[in-house]
Parts: C-alpha cells; sequence; structure tokens
C-alpha cells in the first residue's frame, strides 16, 4: 500500500511539473494573458478534464507559477547571500542585488509574470506572498546584522519621515525587524523598489539608448543604494 502510494504520488508529481513546464513554454510565446488550459493539455498529449483534475482553472496554473517564480528568486537571492562571510555586509548586499537581476535575465517570463503587467482579470491569493517577500526580507536581514554590530551608517540625509510614512514604516518593522528605526526602513524600502525597477526598465527595454548595456550602470546604482541604506564600506 505504502509502494503504491508513493508511485502515484511520484507519478502525480511528475505530471504537475510537466504541465507547470509547457505552461512556462505558453508564457514565452503568448504571455500570461495568453495561457490556456486546453492548449497546454493539448500540447501534452491529455485531454482538457484530465489535466482539470490538477490545475480546475488558469487562475490556480497560474498561481502555482507565481509561486514557483518567487520561490526560484527567493533561493537565488538567499543562496547568493550565503555565499559570503556573513560579516562582509556591504559585499552580501551587493551579491543579493546581482542576484535579483542574474534571475531575472535568465528568467524573464517568469520575471514578467511576477513584475510586469497585472494579467487581466486574475487576482493573486494570499498564498503568494510568503514567497514575495523572501528577497526583501534577505535584504532587511543583511541591513539587520549590520544594525546589531552598529556598522550601519546612512551615508547622507534623506530627510525627515512624514508622520503618515514613519507610522507605515514602523508597522513594518514590527513585523519583520522591531529593533529598525522606520527611517532605516523606509531607506530598505526606496532601495527595494529602485532594485526591481532598474531590473524591470532593463528587461522592458526602457534604457535603450541610454544605459544599455547597463551592467556598468547597475554596479554604480547597487553601490548608491549600499551607501542609502548606510552599508559600512
Amino acid at each position: 500500500m505504502n509502494a503504491g502510494r508513493t508511485a502515484r504520488d511520484r507519478a502525480r508529481a511528475e505530471l504537475t511539473a510537466e504541465i507547470k513546464d509547457e505552461a512556462r513554454r505558453q508564457l514565452a510565446v503568448a504571455g500570461a494573458d495568453g495561457l490556456s488550459l486546453r492548449a497546454v493539455a493539448r500540447a501534452l498529449g491529455m485531454v482538457s478534464s484530465a489535466l482539470y483534475r490538477y490545475y480546475p482553472s488558469k487562475d490556480d496554473l497560474l498561481t502555482a507559477l507565481i509561486i514557483d517564480a518567487y520561490r526560484s528568486l527567493g533561493e537565488a537571492a538567499t543562496a547568493a547571500d550565503r555565499r559570503l562571510p556573513e560579516r562582509d555586509l556591504r559585499g552580501r548586499w551587493q551579491a543579493v542585488c546581482r542576484s535579483v537581476r542574474d534571475w531575472a535575465r535568465d528568467n524573464r517570463h517568469e520575471y514578467a509574470l511576477i513584475y510586469g503587467s497585472p494579467v487581466p482579470g486574475y487576482r493573486a491569493p494570499e498564498a503568494t506572498i510568503v514567497e514575495a517577500q523572501k528577497v526583501p526580507l534577505v535584504m532587511v536581514n543583511v541591513l539587520r546584522a549590520a544594525w546589531a554590530e552598529g556598522t550601519l551608517r546612512p551615508a547622507r540625509d534623506a530627510g525627515v519621515l512624514s508622520d503618515g510614512l514613519a507610522e507605515q514604516c514602523r508597522a513594518v518593522t514590527e513585523v519583520v525587524a522591531p529593533e529598525l528605526p522606520p527611517e532605516i526602513m523606509a531607506r530598505a524600502i526606496v532601495a527595494w523598489t529602485q532594485l526591481f525597477g532598474m531590473v524591470s526598465f532593463e528587461l522592458f527595454g526602457q534604457l535603450v539608448g541610454s544605459v544599455d548595456p547597463a551592467d556598468e550602470f547597475f554596479a554604480y546604482a547597487v553601490e548608491v543604494l549600499a551607501d542609502l541604506v548606510g552599508m559600512p564600506s
């Protein structure tokens, strides 16, 4: 009985992987809006009713692809962080930033799925939130390490937070890093959004005619963001 269940589970896992692989191929051709369960089933030689037992709707399949993409990106950022010595805080920060760009360049269609235009009619469920938080949490953990050792020193004054913004940032720190002041969290959010904004501009062709290819610009920007949040030299 156990062996039978294991074999069935393995077969189900293999077919689930094949379904998602074919869906990713369709993303590359037709985009998320053009993804079709019937087309996926047809490409795999399945009847649609059989595929519906794995993914009852297109939204369910999209959610699975989105979770996989966020998870893969989070794993890349975590691995980049862990490859460097714990005390090399600026190096860890830079490595995490580079890993985001590298992953996005290697997985353009998956990146577009999670950071591109919203899919009409699709609303991401809460199940995607945990995986989506992984990259910013890796970045915050580097900040926390620098704060703990007393080396986090923002290089310039970015102005005083309004009461409303301070309260928003304080609410975030209470959840992910209670020891950080709201000013540091505000800078972290600026860095996080700037990082993904730069990557999106590069991938979606917005840098053509200016700083394209973007290798040197990206390296410079990562240094600027490191200074902004106060990473030690």
